[in-house]
């Protein structure tokens, strides 16, 4: 018998004559039964999710190292979840159009998003102007890879350490210029760290994403960057571009041999990213785990593993509320630096 079949036996049981209930306990039955529909339809929906094709925003061009993250991930998801999950490349702003995109987007689960720290905590004190609020219009799923940035150079340039570039970037001041896969991104925050803290004066050249940005670093028309290694390290490999130091606090696995920016002699350096799966706000707390629990389940499996740890990624996989504090730590890391540095984007 249900609880609500009971409310009205016992009613009826405990009435002194056959009589109709008042309009206040007919107010109750009928909200309870309202409300026990409307629970169960939501409870169907999250059982049933997903049962439709997913699309996963990745803000950069395809090639880049957020674009190969998204691609690996959504493999991995749908196998995980029973549907075909899509990249679908949204570049521009700095990662701002397809973040705004999504936050816009229906909150159902079947549009997610890659997201980045920089997009998260770079973003809004580089925008005089966001449109949208990456820390209160998605909701975080998992943080799924972390990365290190690597300074390279066209080969043309006469350079070959760290310190030959503060060398010539202090002889000619502006004359210098890096490329960065847009405003806001860990790229162009590595070339404002690397500026503000040798006193040097560098051009920044944004582009949409890492990959037209390097196909212009291997035609000589700019002359570094400081990119994302998976991206940058087929083209190291081959000699295409030469390769000085890394960002990270420690010497990166995949390069070895490279010295970090401390160990290069530019005292305080530390600039790394890491890229993670959000929803729009409001989406079902159901949703939010059963993409957590498959997105973390595939960062495990044998094959994501490779992919990424052979291309320099760091594996992840966190809670949405690890993550959440993630994003809360890197916007009181970066919001001072991006402050400091002057640095705008309109």
């Amino acid at each position: 018998m249900t609880f609500l079949t009971r409310f009205k036996f016992n009613y009826l049981l405990n009435s002194s004559g056959p009589k109709k209930p008042s309009a206040f306990i007919s107010a109750i039955i009928l909200s309870l039964g309202v409300g026990a529909t409307c629970f169960s339809a939501v409870n169907a929906q999250a059982q049933s999710y997903p049962n439709k094709p997913i699309r996963l925003v990745c803000p950069f061009p395809p090639g880049g190292a957020v674009d190969i993250a998204s691609r690996a991930i959504a493999q991995e998801l749908s196998k995980n979840l029973g549907q075909p999950v899509t990249v679908d490349n949204k570049p521009g702003a700095g990662g701002n159009i397809g973040g705004a995109e999504v936050a816009r987007a229906n909150p159902d689960g079947y549009t997610i998003f890659m997201t980045t720290s920089g997009i998260q905590a770079i973003n809004p004190a580089l925008y005089a102007k966001m449109p949208f609020d990456p820390n209160k219009d998605l909701t975080p799923i998992s943080a799924l890879v972390s990365l290190n940035n690597v300074l390279v150079l066209h080969p043309s340039i006469k350079a070959n350490s760290v310190s030959d570039v503060i060398a010539l970037a202090k002889a000619q001041p502006g004359a210098i210029n890096y490329a960065s896969s847009g405003s806001g991104t860990s790229i162009h925050m590595s070339g404002e760290m690397f500026k503000s803290l040798t006193n040097v004066n560098m051009t920044h050249i944004p582009y949409k994403g890492s990959a037209p940005a390097l196909n212009d670093l291997l035609g000589g028309q700019v002359m570094m960057m400081f990119d994302n290694i998976p991206s940058a390290i087929p083209h190291i490999k081959s000699g295409k571009l030469k390769a000085l130091a890394t960002t990270g606090a420690k010497r990166d696995p995949l390069l070895p041999d490279l010295p970090t920016m401390a160990e290069a002699g530019v005292a305080g350096y530390e600039s790394g990213v890491w890229f993670g799966l959000s929803v729009p706000a409001n989406t079902p707390r159901d949703v939010i785990m059963k993409l957590n629990a498959e997105a973390n389940k595939g960062t495990k499996s044998p094959e994501f593993v490779k992919r990424m740890t052979d291309l320099g990624y760091i594996i992840m996989g966190t809670s949405p509320e690890t993550m959440a504090e993630m994003n809360k730590a890197e916007v009181q890391r970066w919001g001072p630096i991006v402050r400091a540095s002057g640095a705008k984007a309109d």
